[in-house]
């Protein structure tokens, strides 16, 4: 018996007892190897010292502050860390709780920063289909998910959606990948006429697209071509990187891989580890100066903003994965995971794609791998495969309607970053014991 309200009422899920780097232990002593970081989260593991240390220390100091009255030292300090790393032009930090908090601060900054120059008619954002940013009303209207939106559609805000740029499904027998991005790209422009680019406040994307799409990269020129589009017609790019940044693909931000400068960004998952909830929207100087030169108040907020122990943990998490060198180490065992996954799945028959960057793997999966052709969604492949990998003592994080929202299967993988080769190997023999139980 439990009054826990669980994610799902006919699950029973085991305790989590105890962390042990790269594992979680249950409460009978069974070991798993979290081959997804929960959901692309712990990025340190389960059980770094120094991280908390930094929690136990702040809540001896002062545990709350609230930000109606006070800033705080862990708060100040984390948000000169991540300044000093942002992208170009990137002046300001607002911290939140999560993720789903942080692209709803952005969209209603997004919103304010054009009532502040007089632009009152900017009402709708444009993002891609097979999206995801979050399961607030807000950042789910704004996303492409569409088994998410589905029930809650009549309440959402006014998005309109273009193709993601998804180079397996979507590239052309004969066509670059820069004629594919550009292609795709210019979907952006031909959805601003039709809408009237003078009603729009933001493209809203992943460099990276995570849970609904797994670890899909854009192609090169992409951005720089949404980023282009963007400027011509004066609306803002908003880069969700809440799953796909802090350091997952290799580089701190995920978007400096592609050479384009947003106006906001988002981040959470790897912010804080996993060790405590945090989140936060960065936002250029020129959005900031607009609020401060006009009404001078982000219309926004929720009471645990800039919480003074979730800084003090994330500051130590920053300092980890910048000075610390763990984003290299993302990026050098990414590659040694890619090679892995290559070796052992490259020619599996229903392997269709192995694709991502850093820490971010994904692997689509195929009942045909010359024709493309997705297994009938009706088998539940991605379900098997995510109990079957359980049952092994793996957590990955595989989805369903990877293609449209209905069709499709995929497996995401997000290991922390202080796996090792032994637990490479590891990773994989599992995945494969999982697949061979799944699609039996």
């Amino acid at each position: 018996m439990t009054h826990v309200f669980p994610r799902h009422t006919k699950a029973r899920p085991p305790r989590a007892a105890r962390g042990d780097g790269a594992y979680i232990i249950d409460e009978s002593g069974k070991r798993y190897l979290d081959g997804s970081g929960g959901a692309a989260v712990s990025c340190l593991g389960h059980s770094d010292p120094d991280v908390t240390r930094a929690i136990k220390d702040q809540a001896d100091r002062i545990a709350f502050a609230h930000t109606g009255f006070f800033t705080s030292e862990p708060a100040e300090r984390l948000a000169d860390r991540l300044i000093a790393h942002a992208p170009e032009g990137i002046e300001r930090v607002y911290f939140v709780s999560g993720g789903s908090e942080a692209v709803e601060a952005a969209l209603k900054l997004a919103r304010q920063y054009f009532l502040e120059k007089g632009e009152p008619s900017r009402t709708r954002f444009i993002a891609r289909r097979q999206s995801y940013h979050g399961n607030t009303l807000g950042a789910l209207g704004t996303g492409g998910n569409m088994w998410r939106r589905e029930p809650f559609a009549p309440l959402m805000v006014e998005t309109s959606h273009i193709a993601p740029c998804y180079e397996y499904r979507g590239r052309e027998d004969g066509e670059t990948q820069e004629d594919y991005g550009l292609r795709v790209a210019d979907e952006l422009e031909a959805e601003l006429r039709r809408v009237g680019p003078e009603n729009v406040i933001a493209f809203v994307a992943e460099p990276v697209v995570g849970a609904t799409l797994g670890a899909v990269p854009s192609v090169p020129g992409y951005f720089k071509r949404i980023r282009a589009i963007c400027d011509r017609h004066g609306i803002l790019l908003i880069l969700d990187e809440v799953m796909c940044g802090m350091g997952r693909t290799g580089t701190l931000f995920a978007s400096e891989q592609d050479g384009v400068r947003p106006d906001i960004v988002t981040i959470a998952k790897g912010l804080g580890a996993g060790y405590q909830p945090i989140g936060a929207m960065l936002c250029s100087g020129e959005i900031y100066a607009a609020i401060e030169g006009g009404s001078g108040f982000f219309q926004h907020g929720h009471t645990y903003i800039g919480h003074p122990v979730a800084c003090a943990a994330a500051d130590v998490v920053v300092g980890k994965l910048t000075a610390g060198g763990m984003t290299d180490r993302a990026a050098r065992m990414g590659e040694v995971l890619d090679e892995a996954l290559t070796a052992r799945f490259g020619q599996h028959p229903h392997i269709g794609d192995i694709r991502g960057r850093g820490m971010f793997r994904g692997l689509e999966l195929v009942e045909d791998r010359e024709s493309k052709t997705p297994f009938d969604p009706a088998r539940g492949i991605n379900k098997r495969i995510k109990a079957a990998a359980f049952e092994a003592g793996l957590i990955c994080y595989p989805m369903g309607g990877t293609i449209d929202g209905r069709r499709g299967d995929h497996v995401l993988l997000a290991p922390p970053f202080i796996l090792t080769e032994d637990q490479v190997g590891e990773l994989t023999d599992k995945l494969a014991a999982a697949l061979e139980v799944a699609l039996a």
